[in-house]
C-alpha cells in the first residue's frame, strides 16, 4: 500500500511537469520567433534605406593656422570650404581627425565633431601651449539625401 502511494505521488508530481515542459519549449519558441520578426524588420528597413540615393558634400580644408598663445593656450583655425550642391539639406555633420603632438607626452590621434554649412565653414580647436598640430583630416562625414534632378 504505501509503495502504490509513493508511485501515485511521483506519478502525481510527474504529470504537471510535463505541461511545464511544454510551455517551457513554446515560450522559447515564441521568444525565437519574436527575434527573428525583428531581425527581419531592421534588415527589410536597411533595404529600403539602402535604396533611397545618398550624397556626401565634397569638401577641403584651407587655411589653417594657429594662433598666438593665449592663457598658455593656442587655438587651431582653418577654413573648411563645402561643395553641398548635391545635397537637399542646407547642414550636415562631419569631423577633423588630427594627430597632435606634446612636448610632454605621447602623439594622440582624435577627431573633433562640426557642422558643415554650404560654401564655408570656419573650425577652431583648442591646443595647449606646447602641443601641436601633426596631421589632419576630413573624417566621418555624414551622407545626406540627394537632391531630385
Amino acid at each position: 500500500m504505501l509503495k502504490r502511494l509513493a508511485e501515485r505521488r511521483i506519478y502525481a508530481f510527474a504529470e504537471p511537469e510535463t505541461p511545464a515542459v511544454h510551455r517551457q519549449y513554446f515560450s522559447s519558441v515564441s521568444a525565437l520567433m519574436s527575434v527573428l520578426m525583428a531581425a527581419l524588420l531592421v534588415f527589410a528597413q536597411g533595404v529600403q534605406a539602402a535604396a533611397q540615393p545618398v550624397c556626401k558634400p565634397v569638401m577641403t580644408v584651407r587655411d589653417a593656422t594657429f594662433s598666438e598663445p593665449i592663457n598658455l593656450k593656442r587655438y587651431w583655425t582653418a577654413v573648411v570650404d563645402v561643395d553641398a550642391s548635391r545635397c537637399a539639406t542646407v547642414t550636415g555633420l562631419f569631423a577633423l581627425g588630427f594627430v597632435r603632438l606634446a612636448e610632454n607626452g605621447p602623439d594622440l590621434e582624435f577627431a573633433e565633431p562640426f557642422f558643415w554649412h554650404p560654401e564655408q565653414t570656419k573650425v577652431r580647436v583648442e591646443f595647449w601651449v606646447d602641443e601641436a598640430v601633426h596631421k589632419y583630416w576630413i573624417t566621418d562625414v555624414a551622407a545626406c539625401p540627394c537632391r531630385g534632378n
